[in-house]
C-alpha cells in the first residue's frame, strides 16, 4: 500500500498533473439529498449549493432551515421539471441515492429494487445534461451483492456517456468520529481525472485494543443472533432503520458498565453535523425520524475531504496498479481511465485524524437500554454460538438488574416455571 498522505486535509500546494483542473468552488446540485450532508460538507470545502431534490417531507424541512435560499424540488422522477430548475452553471451533481435495496439491514433486492433502482434518473438527468462532476454515494454492501451488480451497471453507464470514474470505500472513522462507517464514494468526471481527488490521500489506522471496563465499546442490542456489529471505542454504523424501518440505534457499554443509548444530538455529531441539526424535522412528523435522517446522510467530514481535493486535487500515479478485470469481484478501490479499469492500493483511510475516546466524545448522557430490549437481546445471545468480549454478558445482566431491580437468575427460573 502506498501511504501518500496522513493529513485530515490534502495540502494546498499539492502538484496538479491534469491540465483539465477544476475550479476552485464548484456549483453543485443534490439529487437524493436527505438532510445534506454532501452539500455542507462540500460548502464546507468551499464550494456552492444551487439546487437540492429530495422527496421526503421531513428532510425537506431540514434543509429549508440550513439552506434557506436554496430551491429544494421533490422528486427526480419529474425529469422535464428538474432540468428546467437546474442552473446551466452545475459543475458537480451528487446522488446519495437509496441504500434500502443495496442494504444488510434491508431487503437486498439489487439495484433493480423499487428504491435503490431510482438512481437510473442521474443518468437520465447526464445524457440531456452532461455534467463535468459526478459524486455517488451508498453502501458498501452494494460491491459484493448479487456479484457486484449494482456497481457494474453504474460505472457501465458512466462509460458509455464518456466519463472517467474512481471509487473507493472509505471508512468515517478516519475523520475521528468515534463511528465504524464504511461507504463507496464513486467519482466520475468527463475531463478530469477523478483518481487525483480520490485516491491521492491514504494513510494507517492507530486503533487502540482495550477490554471493557477502559473504552467504552458499540453494539447492536437488537442483533444477538448471528452477530452484534461491535465496535471498539467507537458505535458501529447509524442505520436508518432495521429491516422493517424501525429506528434502532447502537447502544454504548462505558466504562462504567452502564450501558446506554447516544442521545440524538451526539449521533448528529458522529456524522459530522451540528447538535440538533435535524431538530426542524420535529415540526415535520415525528421525533423518531431524526434518527432515521441521520442514519441516512452522508457525514459531512467525508464530503468536505472530497470538496478538498476537488477544488485542489493530487497527482495519482497508477502505473504500477493491477489492471481490474471485467467479470472479477469489486476491490475496496478502483479505477478507470478511459482505456482501462485499475486496482487501486488504498485502503479505507484517507486520513487518520486525532480523536477523544467515544465515551469523552459524548457530551449527553444517553438513556439507559431498556429491560426489554436488554432482556431480549440478552436470550438471543445465550442461546447462540457467538464469542462474545470477556465481560460482556456479565454487564449486560447487571444492567438488567439496575434497570428491573431483579436478579437475571430469578428471571430464568421464572421462564423455566412457566415452561
Amino acid at each position: 500500500m502506498r501511504v501518500r498522505s496522513s493529513a485530515t486535509q490534502p495540502q494546498s500546494d499539492t502538484k496538479i498533473r491534469s491540465p483539465f483542473e477544476p475550479q476552485r468552488q464548484l456549483c453543485a446540485a443534490g439529487l437524493f439529498a436527505g438532510i445534506g450532508g454532501f452539500e455542507l460538507g462540500l460548502e464546507r470545502a468551499g464550494h456552492r449549493t444551487r439546487l437540492f431534490c429530495e422527496l421526503d417531507p421531513v428532510a425537506r424541512a431540514v434543509l429549508r432551515t440550513h439552506f434557506p435560499r436554496v430551491p429544494i424540488l421533490h422528486d427526480v422522477r419529474r425529469l422535464d421539471e428538474l432540468l428546467e430548475r437546474l442552473p446551466s452553471q452545475t459543475d458537480l451533481l451528487t446522488a446519495g441515492f437509496p441504500c434500502q435495496d443495496l442494504s444488510q439491514a434491508g431487503g437486498t433486492r439489487g439495484i433493480d429494487g423499487k428504491r435503490s433502482k431510482l438512481i437510473s434518473h442521474v443518468f437520465t438527468v447526464l445524457q440531456s445534461r452532461p455534467i463535468p462532476w459526478v459524486l455517488i454515494e451508498n453502501v458498501s454492501f452494494m460491491l459484493r451483492l448479487d456479484r457486484g451488480r449494482a456497481m457494474k451497471r453504474l460505472v457501465n453507464r458512466l462509460e458509455r456517456l464518456g466519463y472517467r470514474w474512481a471509487y473507493r470505500v472509505v471508512d468515517s472513522n478516519a475523520f475521528g468520529l468515534p463511528q465504524r462507517r464504511e461507504r463507496v464514494f464513486l467519482l466520475a468526471s468527463l475531463s478530469a481525472d477523478p483518481r487525483d481527488v480520490l485516491l491521492v490521500d491514504d494513510a494507517s489506522p492507530h486503533r487502540e485494543v482495550s477490554a471493557l471496563g477502559h473504552l467504552a465499546h458499540g453494539f447492536y442490542w437488537s442483533e444477538g443472533n448471528r452477530g452484534v456489529g461491535w465496535a471498539v471505542d467507537a458505535i458501529p454504523t447509524l442505520k436508518g432503520g432495521s429491516a422493517i424501518g424501525i429506528p434502532s440505534p447502537p447502544a454504548i457499554v462505558l466504562p462504567n458498565k452502564r450501558i446506554i443509548l447516544p442521545d440524538i444530538r451526539d449521533a448528529e455529531r458522529m456524522q459530522g453535523f451540528d447538535e440538533d441539526w435535524t431538530l426542524p424535522a420535529e415540526r415535520a412528523g415525528r421525533r423518531s425520524a431524526r434518527w432515521r435522517l441521520i442514519g441516512n446522510a452522508v457525514t459531512v467530514d467525508v464530503a468536505r475531504w472530497i470538496g478538498s481535493r476537488l477544488a485542489s486535487p493530487g497527482d495519482y500515479d497508477g502505473s504500477d496498479d493491477e489492471t481490474l478485470k471485467r467479470g472479477s469481484s469489486w476491490p475496496i478501490a478502483a479505477w478507470y481511465d478511459g482505456r482501462r479499469r485499475g486496482i487501486a492500493e488504498v485502503s479505507k483511510y484517507p486520513c487518520w485524524s486525532h480523536r477523544p475516546h467515544l465515551h469523552r466524545f459524548l457530551r449527553h448522557d444517553g438513556t439507559p437500554l431498556t429491560l426489554r430490549a436488554t432482556e431480549g437481546f440478552l436470550s438471543r445471545a445465550l442461546a447462540s454460538t457467538l464469542r462474545f468480549e470477556d465481560g460482556f454478558i456479565d454487564a449486560l445482566k447487571e444492567h438488567y438488574e439496575r434497570v428491573s431491580g431483579r436478579c437475571w437468575r430469578d428471571r430464568l427460573q421464572d421462564t423455566a416455571s412457566a415452561a
